[in-house]
């Protein structure tokens, strides 16, 4: 399928109908972020600037050492080392990993142990639902698939459901880009490596006909025309986290795809089907390092579309937003960090369930982005809700 129409953002003034009067204040809370790479940073810093007590940690001294913050502690701790671990998190309130999601599982494991409430950024399928069955008989909050995509994206697909009276079909495009693509994947890594590939290789739910199908993963390639910039957009994994499930039966098709420069899916395709290499991630990985090294020059594009019966018709609904890198925060540094922290805040002030599995889309969108972190957004976006 191709989208024939082009579609443009403009400047937003709010991305809901009412925002509220002030921001969500949150009660001081003792976190831990496991994860000294740039988003890791990002979420341990924006914790510590609401008023909270934040400890990184991370296995490389190095990579603490790249830190910035004055107010933030540090400690060199390794994730995979279980005692460790366990010792760190007994007198924490929350640990948040900003790890590859290999070792969520552990990690989650410990938070249960320990009585500390649990929140990651994993796309991961498995991983999720291995925590998930952990979470039916935990003591605290266990919520993974915090950031943008899963994440933010599922709060504004959840809203986007509200808006009609019957919705018959969502449509999810998300990109995380280079701002100046320069080589032949017109990609670069802006986040995990390790989740860029697995979002390539696994199979990919959507709902079909009201029930939840999986489709290969780079399959179902689109053009799209958004502000006059061409992108192809075409199937990953686990960027819709739980909303599969959550939608089933109560909208007729949903799909969620990856937006990138055209001509990376076809390349890719070769590299993973061609030359096998979905078999071989190591290998992938060292080629992407090589081919398509991080760049702090990002954007990251947010396209969802609703169609349904509204007001007695059928109506088409869209949100569009861009946020491009600044001096202060990576494109994607910001919407997955924000994510997060959203999610944190909501749960600290009593919007979320208090133990258990947490879904994205137990947020309303109007409460997350009533937060400190939800504001962030709000203000650096580029965008357009025409409602």
């Amino acid at each position: 399928m191709t989208i024939q129409q082009p579609v443009r953002s403009q400047p937003v003034q709010s991305l809901v109908r009412s925002m509220p009067a002030q921001v969500t204040v949150t009660p001081s809370r003792r976190i831990t972020v496991l994860g000294a790479g740039h988003i890791g940073t990002t979420i341990a810093t924006m914790l510590s600037g609401a008023g909270h007590t934040v400890m990184i940690a991370d296995a490389s001294e190095a990579q603490l050492a790249l830190v910035r913050g004055k107010r933030l502690k540090r400690a060199c701790i390794d994730a995979a080392d279980r005692g460790a671990l366990l010792r760190h998190l007994k007198d924490q309130d929350i640990v948040v990993s900003a790890l590859p999601y290999t070792l969520n599982r552990g990690i989650a494991q410990a938070a249960v142990e320990t009585d500390t409430h649990y929140f990651d950024l994993t796309e991961d399928v498995a991983t999720t639902a291995f925590i998930r069955t952990l979470a039916s008989s935990a003591p605290v909050a266990l919520m993974p698939q915090c950031g943008l995509a899963p994440g933010f994206i599922c709060v504004l697909g959840a809203e986007m459901a509200r808006r009609f009276e019957r919705p018959h079909s969502l449509s999810m495009r998300v990109g995380a880009l280079p701002r100046y693509p320069t080589n032949a994947l017109r990609y670069n890594v802006t986040w995990s490596i390790d989740g860029l590939i697995n979002e390539y290789c696994n199979p990919c739910e959507i709902i079909h006909a009201g029930q939840i199908t999986r489709v290969p993963a780079l399959d179902g390639l689109e053009n799209v025309l958004i502000d006059g910039v061409a992108y192809e957009a075409f199937n990953t994994s686990g960027g819709l986290g739980t909303l599969t499930e959550t939608l089933a039966g109560q909208v007729d098709d949903m799909s969620y795809k990856t937006l990138r420069y055209p001509g990376h899916a076809e390349i890719m395709k070769l590299l993973l089907q061609g030359l096998a290499l979905a078999e071989d991630r190591p290998t992938l990985r060292r080629i992407l390092e090589r081919a398509a090294p991080f760049t702090p020059n990002d954007v990251v594009i947010i396209f969802v579309t609703g169609i349904g019966e509204r007001r007695g018709r059928m109506e088409e609904d869209s949100i569009i937003l861009r946020y491009e890198s600044t001096a202060e925060f990576g494109a994607i540094q910001l919407t997955t960090a924000a994510g997060c922290v959203a999610m944190i805040e909501l749960f600290l002030t009593g919007r979320l369930p208090a133990r258990g599995f947490l879904k994205q889309e137990d947020a309303r969108l109007e409460d997350f982005l009533g937060t400190s972190a939800g504001q962030l957004l709000v203000r650096h976006a580029r965008g357009s809700d025409p409602n």
